[in-house]
């Protein structure tokens, strides 16, 4: 059910987040760690900001498997950047792969990826699609409930009124997942959704640990955060006596480095622009 990692920080070349640690995302593609099924082979997508030049993302995705993509490796040794999202997707059964369902989406000056899966989708997504706004029902290219979800994060972040970013950011996606069981509730499914969620703007960001109450754990989630991120030796590592200059969150550590924390059960995680990162309940 795919893997990911998010970077905020200091810039730094996407090559260390994406081709060098142990079990970087590439390494993930094919053998991720904390999976029954290790691989991740349905496509991959990278994002990645550059606010000098402009406020929207810049995206890169394909189906071919990340680990004998050759342009992402070359791409990934040379560009540099201080917010970066990483993908590797393995697709739901029955979800067709295509470059339109691989993650991260982008939406103006916001990025998403998921880890997880909404069980029922099938058989919400008709009701789910006719409570989408004019605009976001046509944005939606693909068939991921994926990508339903950011189309409902849309919504609720255009509906949200004026206030402080990051928390128009955090109640938007808790929105949209209250909006999803609520959808199940009245369809009648009991399966329960996985959303390992991701959302950032360049500049800050907001991650959920998610499964519905009363399923089993959800999927995997970690944080790493303090000083200055460095990768020596496929060891991803933070050096914590450097103040606040780097925020990882993966659905894995990168490396064996003792520094990465899991995310509880049912928690938003909230990284500010100033790298702080602030844990927070999801009660929905």
């Amino acid at each position: 059910m795919c893997r990911f990692a998010l970077y905020c920080g200091s810039p730094i070349l996407v090559s260390s987040l994406v081709t060098e640690p142990t079990n970087s995302i590439i390494h993930q593609s094919f053998h991720s760690h904390e999976r029954e099924e290790p691989l991740n082979g349905d496509g991959f997508g990278l994002a990645w900001y550059v606010p000098d030049i402009a406020q929207h993302p810049a995206v890169f995705k394909d189906v071919m498997p990340a680990w004998s993509n050759e342009n992402l490796l070359n791409l990934a040794r040379v560009t540099r950047s201080r917010c970066v999202l990483a993908h590797v997707r393995a697709a739901t059964p029955g979800s067709p792969v295509s470059r339109l369902n691989c993650h991260p989406f982008a939406w103006r000056q916001f990025c998403f990826m998921h880890n997880g899966d909404i069980g029922g989708f099938s058989r919400i997504v008709r009701r789910l699609r006719d409570e989408l706004s004019e605009e976001s029902y046509h944005r939606v290219r693909g068939s991921t409930d994926s990508e339903h979800i950011f189309a409902l994060f849309a919504d609720h972040y255009e509906q949200a009124g004026e206030m402080d970013a990051l928390e128009r950011m955090a109640r938007s996606l808790l929105g949209a997942i209250a909006q999803v069981e609520a959808l199940k509730k009245d369809a009648g499914v009991t399966e329960p959704a996985y959303l390992n969620l991701v959302v950032a703007d360049g500049a800050q960001a907001v991650c959920c640990r998610y499964v519905t109450r009363g399923a089993n754990r959800p999927h995997t989630l970690y944080t790493h955060a303090g000083g200055e991120y460095v990768c020596d030796d496929g060891v991803a590592r933070i050096v914590a006596d450097q103040g606040n200059e780097a925020v990882i969150v993966a659905s894995e550590p990168l490396s064996a480095d003792p520094g990465w924390q899991a995310v509880p059960e049912n928690h938003l995680v909230l990284v500010r622009e100033n790298l702080q990162v602030q844990l927070r309940p999801i009660d929905v």
